[in-house]
């Protein structure tokens, strides 16, 4: 990675501005129900904490739309990170002003300030120059160690870097690491599944993939497009009219690259998506009137786990079905199962495939599980990515701070001082 990370800087002392990814599920109690973005910054917490920096963390949770929403603090955050990390947190019900300001204060070296939720104000999605400052003038060093807002031009993942030197947290360092080994030198033969509800969020990263993968598999909602285009009657399944010439292009794009691309040979379909419903196996061709596919069948399962296991790289987004009811569940748990017994280098690219892999049991045989969905497929297309471009490169040792801090950023720049 050519871009600069907290490694490089000397943070003893400093006051570190931290974006992290803390969007993390709740319950009806407002309880965690899934810590892994939590646990994922964790070495770059632990690393600013015992270097004695004073940690300053800055995060979103859910779509509030700029307004206060008392569900989506912090607090249940701040509750599991003085579970996990053996120092003192600090709270506070505000991200910019003297309220911050003020707890910063009080905050000593080594010590964890957690910001409120960033999406309480409109000007974090908005990139807004003042509240950019506003964060920025908190800290001597700015450290974004959120891959899953990355590709997010925020003020938070963008704008703070405009005032402050700009770097590259441990987990952002291995997201990238991780993804640019697939863009750029993947071991062969590489497979790339991709799932999920809709093909239009997704145009982009197949056309790239189709230019790099020896094998495409197409599951989930999306592959009912796909079928459609190839002239299946798919009823009442979810698809996209407006995305079947796509589809087919795509096909033909695939087939003149010589790329093996895999669409489901079966189906588990359904009147209704409920629980409790009678589910059928039908052909790809043979979904019933009145009912929707669901899930890929046992046939497609099979044909989909010899494409895993024949492979030495394989990269996983999105789910086969919908996973989240039991009945429509087997092809997404059996295919991270895959995942895990497989010899490949494995990379799930978050979301509900993170969740499926964790579902299934199958997440510490991943090789690697990101903690960014958009992002990854963002990345895999080979757009840039605002959070990251932001960041100094790692020859660019001249910070570009404001306020009359230059020569002391500069020097925070320099490795090894």
């Amino acid at each position: 990675m050519n871009k600069k990370t907290i490694g490089d800087m000397c943070v003893s002392g400093k006051k570190v501005l931290v974006r992290v990814d803390f969007n993390v599920p709740l319950d009806d109690s407002g309880k965690i129900t899934d810590d892994t973005r939590i646990r994922a910054a964790l070495p770059t917490i632990n690393y600013l904490v015992k270097e004695g920096a004073r940690v300053i963390l800055m995060s979103h949770l859910g779509r509030p739309k700029g307004e206060v929403v008392e569900s989506l603090r912090m607090d249940p955050v701040a509750e599991r990170l003085r579970e996990l990390i053996d120092t003192r947190i600090v709270k506070v019900d505000g991200c910019i002003g003297e309220i911050p300001l003020e707890a910063l204060a009080s905050t000593g070296k080594g010590e964890v300030l957690l910001l409120e939720n960033l999406r309480f104000n409109r000007e974090e999605k908005q990139n807004d120059p003042e509240f950019a400052r506003q964060l920025a003038e908190m800290a001597d060093i700015y450290v974004n160690d959120a891959f899953g807002a990355a590709h997010r031009a925020h003020a938070s993942t963008r704008g703070v870097a405009e005032f402050l030197p700009g770097v590259a947290g441990f987990l952002l360092e291995k997201e990238i690491d991780m993804l640019s080994g697939l863009v750029n030198d993947p071991n062969r033969p590489f497979t790339a599944i991709i799932g999920g509800a809709k093909i239009s969020d997704k145009i982009g990263v197949l056309d790239s993939l189709i230019e790099n993968v020896d094998t495409l598999v197409i599951g989930g909602g999306m592959a009912n497009t796909f079928l459609k285009a190839m002239g299946y009657d798919m009823k009442n399944s979810l698809l996209e009219p407006d995305k079947i010439n796509n589809a087919g292009r795509l096909i033909s794009k695939a087939e003149k690259n010589n790329v093996n691309m895999m669409l489901p040979d079966d189906l588990v379909c359904a009147a209704e998506v409920d629980a409790g419903v009678k589910s059928e196996v039908v052909p790809a061709d043979g979904v019933p009137d009145g009912q929707m596919a669901l899930d890929i069948g046992p046939r497609t399962i099979e044909k989909f786990k010899k494409a895993v296991y024949s492979s030495s790289t394989v990269v996983w987004n999105g789910p086969m079905g919908v996973f989240e009811i039991e009945p429509f569940a087997r092809g997404t748990l059996v295919l991270a199962e895959a995942l895990s017994g497989s010899e490949a280098f494995t990379v799930v690219g978050g979301g509900d495939s993170a969740s499926a892999v964790d579902k299934a049991g199958a997440a510490e045989q991943i090789s690697h599980v990101s903690t960014g969905g958009g992002a990854s497929l963002k990345f895999l297309e080979g757009r840039s990515l605002p959070g990251i471009e932001a960041l100094q490169d790692k020859e660019d040792y001249n910070a570009q701070a404001g306020d009359g801090r230059e020569l002391e950023n500069a020097q925070n720049c320099v490795p090894g001082c």
